[in-house]
């Protein structure tokens, strides 16, 4: 028993001493400093892409992708989804004119190489099926697979659908920014940490700076060590001190 408290006490005097000791509230500074630091790098690194040049990319009607798919019977009970091979297929334009074409391989497979992104129309045509027209925009899907089914008529479908590519490039930058704005913060608590100034303003400053996830965990572990030797030296902050007197 006597060892125990023997152990307790030594372990609470090491602590003790540690609060009293600046080096410790300088080592919680520096280590809250280097994780917020990684973040504001991830920030930087984030805004690197212009979004512009995205969105220009995209939105150019002289870009071009692939469309890549898949032809299968209806399924028909116990029968049906088994891949067509020597089916054409033919990209038009909305006006109707022809773009490009291709013939399904033995595994049902097509693929229409180096195409306007922009809208257009995939048009399969085979005998005893109903004819399938799909409006589309190359690119925006790996893959697009076609069922024909047995009869007369058409089967019309559109694939286009609302790009919110925009919004996409809106939000990832707005995080990027955000993410550069907690590393700062986190620089700035770190700070004022080393300083030993107004305690609680550097712990909301370093706490903000957790969010800027640098290098995923290892920016917040770094901070969130820093932010415990802050509040183990907490005596040694200025307006902490008078504020228990």
């Amino acid at each position: 028993m006597t060892d125990e408290n023997n152990t307790s006490s030594g372990f609470e005097l090491w602590l003790y001493d540690l609060s009293i000791d600046p080096a410790t509230r300088v080592a919680g500074a520096i280590l809250i400093i280097s994780g917020s630091a990684l973040g504001a790098m991830l920030g930087i690194l984030l805004m690197a892409a212009d979004p512009a040049d995205i969105m220009g990319q995209i939105d150019d009607n002289q870009s071009s992708d692939d469309v890549n798919g898949l032809i299968i019977s209806a399924l028909d009970g116990n029968t049906g989804g088994d891949p067509i091979e020597g089916v054409l297929v033919e990209l038009l334009n909305e006006d109707r004119t022809l773009i490009s074409s291709d013939i399904s391989d033995s595994g049902g497979r097509f693929s229409i190489n180096d195409v306007p992104r922009q809208s257009s129309i995939l048009y399969v045509q085979h005998s005893d099926n109903k004819t399938v027209e799909i409006l589309l925009i190359p690119g925006d899907h790996s893959q697009i697979t076609v069922t024909l089914t047995p009869g007369d008529g058409l089967i019309e479908d559109d694939m286009r659908g609302t790009s919110y590519l925009a919004e996409s490039v809106f939000v990832g930058f707005f995080v990027a920014v955000l993410t550069l704005i907690a590393g700062l913060s986190g620089i700035v608590g770190g700070l004022e940490a080393y300083n030993g100034n107004k305690y609680s303003r550097s712990w909301w400053l370093a706490f903000f700076g957790l969010f800027s996830r640098g290098m995923i965990f290892i920016g917040p572990l770094l901070i969130l060590l820093g932010l415990g030797l802050m509040y183990l030296t907490r005596d040694q902050f200025t307006d902490y001190y008078s504020s228990e007197d």
